[in-house]
């Protein structure tokens, strides 16, 4: 069979193009055809490792998940992970090429069309049906030239185009219209349709906007998505926002939400547990009523590290560890309760030291190499609030500068290269997606129940074949709202 392949691009960020893309790839999977998800560049701090070490997008995991198939960088050869306001770590095929301030990555990147062709390649010659993910809008005039990623992608790839506006934000008319007329007129071409996504109320009473929109600019619109909530991770921070909605749980969490915050979607899996109430906190008045703190990782501890001291977090955390708060570290997060931070080589600040919080018995020295890793491991020596916890299955992936060392109470790795440890009410590990394991989290949750004087909850709960759910959930909503016969017909040219 011919290669076939479609793109979707979006009017601005968080329209839905990740979501979009993630239900198709499911869809024509369902079809039976064998697919995968591709987008050249990403910018996120929210990334995954893949079995052979390579760091790639989490956005493309999600769709390869829908796609069923093995996440692998191919997907996304270029990550772009935000270091501050003006810079990001480069990397190229899962690995780190150097970190660029904005202006010289833009004079750079048309160096990198090559690498991306190799990954297009490949998925054009192993697999039926491409899903290409464009990134925020396509119509950013200052930064066309030499695109990678929208139109450029799309014209590399020879790729039919979908454009989706978010009618929830209000203006989607004109947003869609607006990204239109600002194309060239052979971008323009390659759009053979359109989506309006978010809606909420009734579809009636858009048909007279729907056909005026596509008598302006001559292209038919698809379908009109709802607005439905579904438990699909979203690729960056703006997802947050989601997790401060009081529930009825009785069990109280609180997340640091760092400055330089990085893989929140650890948290994820704890959102689908009825009794948990979660919120994100960035001030010392908003934590004193949690059954558990969680710093999660950072793509700078150290200038995380000091934010938290200076805004008085650090002192609030380590009161609470003292009245029996369970406190949780992940990666950078674990890397902050320990003794202290150092940075002999700037790797991330001119900051060369720091103390931690002082509640693990661990330090941490920033290296010069990057561990980038899949894990798994059994816990072994628990006690305190793991107690009982010995021979617990653990699986997640680790990408972290720096190697942690010391004497405590170690459950998962060596003196010389702990990658978990815990402490009375305290634990800490380099295992992103710690909270995926089931076993675990179930666990550790019937600890806190137990210590509040709650029912323990006997069925831990399955994340994997949840997700699993919420993907199918997915394909359902679109098959039901957006002419998919007429999609094929765009990807066959028609």
């Amino acid at each position: 069979m011919k290669h076939k392949n479609i793109m979707i691009l979006g009017t601005g960020s968080n329209v839905g193009k990740s979501v979009v893309t993630a239900g198709l790839c499911r869809i024509f999977v369902q079809d039976g055809y064998k697919t995968a998800p591709f987008k050249s560049q990403n910018m996120a701090l929210n990334s995954f490792i893949t079995k052979d070490g390579k760091e790639m997008g989490r956005a493309q995991v999600v769709q390869a998940e829908a796609a069923g198939i093995e996440p692998e960088v191919y997907m996304n050869p270029i990550l772009l992970k935000p270091t501050t306001d003006r810079k990001s770590q480069v990397i190229v095929n899962g690995k780190v090429l150097k970190n660029m301030d904005a202006r010289d990555y833009f004079a750079f990147k048309h160096n990198l069309k090559d690498e991306i062709m190799k990954a297009y390649n490949y998925i054009r010659e192993n697999f039926e049906i491409s899903v290409l993910e464009g990134a925020g809008s396509p119509a950013e005039i200052n930064l066309k030239e030499d695109d990678i990623v929208n139109t450029g992608m799309a014209e590399m790839a020879d790729a039919p185009v979908i454009l989706i506006g978010d009618i929830d934000r209000g203006g989607v008319f004109a947003s869609l219209y607006g990204t239109v007329m600002l194309l060239e007129e052979s971008e323009r071409k390659r759009i053979k349709g359109i989506i309006i996504n978010k809606f909420r109320g009734d579809v009636s009473l858009l048909e007279p906007g729907i056909k005026m929109l596509e008598e302006l600019i001559e292209i038919p619109v698809l379908g009109v998505l709802p607005y439905v909530k579904l438990e699909i991770e979203e690729e960056d921070s703006l997802g947050i926002k989601n997790f401060n909605v009081k529930k009825d749980g009785k069990i109280n969490i609180s997340v640091i939400k760092l400055k330089h915050i990085s893989n929140f979607t650890d948290i994820n899996a704890l959102d689908q547990y009825s009794d948990l109430n979660i919120k994100y906190v960035t001030k010392a008045s908003e934590l004193g009523d949690e059954d558990m703190i969680i710093i999660p990782g950072s793509k700078n501890t150290i200038e995380d590290m000091k934010d938290l001291s200076d805004k008085g977090i650090s002192e609030k955390i380590a009161r609470a560890a003292k009245q029996g708060t369970v406190i949780f570290g992940i990666c950078g997060g674990f890397q902050i309760l320990g003794a202290k931070i150092t940075d002999p080589y700037n790797i991330e600040s001119n900051i060369e030291e720091i103390p931690g919080i002082g509640l693990l018995d661990i330090e941490t020295v920033m290296s010069r190499e990057k561990t980038t890793t899949q894990y798994t491991d059994k816990l072994s020596g628990t006690e305190g609030i793991l107690a009982g916890g010995d021979g617990l299955e653990i699986s997640g992936y680790e990408i972290h500068q720096g190697i942690s060392t010391g004497s405590g109470e170690i459950i998962l790795g060596t003196p010389e290269d702990i990658k978990g440890a815990v402490r009375e009410n305290i634990i800490g590990t380099y295992v992103h997606g710690i909270f995926d394991n089931g076993d675990f989290t179930g666990f550790l949750l019937n600890k806190i129940r137990e210590m509040k004087g709650l029912d323990k909850v006997e069925e831990y709960f399955d994340f994997k074949e949840f997700k699993e759910q919420e993907y199918n959930k997915l394909a359902d909503v679109i098959r039901q709202n957006l002419d998919i016969e007429k999609i094929y017909k765009i990807m066959e040219g028609e």
